[in-house]
């Protein structure tokens, strides 16, 4: 497509909001009524019961509900340049707020967002150091661009707790590719098992580390968790897209089970692999981030976001307003109780507890033995 063409047709798009980047006022809070929204995969679809399929389906819902005109676009491939294209087709057929799941977006959004000042892009976990690093400088803000990360340690804590709590000695995490948000569940899972194991006292408890160096599971990948599943491991914390394939796949051989990632993946596991596989989920808040933007724009409220980098995790100490929480769904039993996760996260919130976010190491324990196995692949 010509970029003459795609340029042209942003300047002509008309906002009942004021421009970006500018001030409080009256016409700030004007509520948009040309509100066009598009969603880009990064390198999934919108079936990948993680990052894509989440954000499309809050996206949909939410502009279904509001009467705002949505559509969704694949990139032809996982590059740069498709993406870019398929930012820049959207804009050019009058989309004008862009929502991109994955930090995969940062090199796109880097290279399009200056070319059109009067677009929203809306970024989920695409960290300012990404933007920097695809931007090649030490800080980046743009005043059309609202990126959300989240605090994956913390989720990764819960389920970590919450599986040795439950009665697992013997667990596992297989990464997607070591980024940053990967290592951070990891890194909290860690944490989260070592701190069950020791208040309950235990000396036993095991995780086998590693990453698949892709974020989709195959026979490799299958045959790493078999060779898991079959010397004793009874929970995979499957970490990154459909990488969760390869631990249902291999945990329904031997009535293994799944913590899955991101969203509720519990219905896919459990209805691919087997009634009760999925023990728990580390959810991210994609969905809740969605509509706080997508409502924010709609009533002329961008500024309160505009050129922000926001870091979500826990807003409140009941789970179901945090950015990061298990879902419903989770096997609750005696040793773990949906009361206990309450008060799990009550300690979270208030600071009693706290969980590290450093990924320079995986962390030290005291009670758990860490098998750190590095890439399957």
């Amino acid at each position: 497509m010509k970029k003459f063409l795609v340029l042209l047709l942003a300047a002509l798009m008309v906002f009942s909001f004021a421009a970006c980047g500018g001030g409080g006022g009256g016409d700030e809070a004007a509520a948009d009524d040309s509100m066009k929204v598009a969603m880009i995969t990064d390198s999934g679809d919108i079936t990948d019961q993680s990052f894509n399929q989440t954000t499309y389906e809050a996206a949909k819902t939410y502009c279904e509900a509001n009467g705002v005109d949505f559509t969704y676009k694949k990139p032809a491939s996982d590059s740069d340049a498709d993406r870019v294209s398929s930012i820049e087709e959207a804009i050019e057929e009058g989309y004008n707020v862009i929502l991109m799941p994955g930090y995969l977006f940062a090199p796109a959004i880097v290279e399009v967002a200056p070319s059109f000042p009067d677009v929203k892009f809306v970024a989920l976990d695409v960290s300012e150091y990404d933007l920097c690093t695809a931007a090649e400088t030490d800080t980046y803000s743009e005043e059309n661009v609202y990126s959300a990360v989240y605090q994956e340690e913390i989720a990764g804590y819960m389920a970590g707790y919450a599986a040795v709590k439950l009665g697992y000695t013997k667990l596992g995490f297989l990464g997607g590719m070591a980024v940053p948000a990967v290592q951070r569940y990891g890194s909290g899972f860690i944490q989260g098992a070592d701190a069950a194991a020791e208040e309950l006292g235990k000396t036993d408890v095991e995780i086998k580390y590693a990453y698949g160096n892709q974020f989709f599971g195959d026979a490799d990948i299958t045959a790493a968790m078999d060779t898991w599943y079959g010397g004793g491991t009874e929970v995979v914390f499957a970490c990154g897209g459909g990488i969760y394939t390869s631990a249902g796949e291999a945990a329904s051989k031997v009535g293994g089970k799944v913590i899955g990632v991101d969203s509720d993946q519990s219905g896919k596991i459990d209805g691919d692999y087997g009634e009760g596989t999925t023990v728990t989920c580390a959810m991210k808040g994609l969905a809740p981030t969605v509509n706080t933007l997508l409502t924010a724009i709609q009533e002329g409220k961008w500024a309160d976001y505009a050129g922000q980098v926001q870091n979500l995790g826990l807003a409140s100490a009941t789970p179901s307003e945090n950015y990061v929480q298990l879902p419903d769904s989770t096997q609750w039993a005696d040793g773990f109780q949906k009361a206990d996760y309450e008060k799990l996260v009550g300690e979270l919130f208030d600071g009693t507890r706290t969980v590290s976010n450093d990924t320079s190491a995986l962390p030290a324990t005291k009670a758990v033995k860490v098998d750190d196995q590095g890439n399957i692949k």
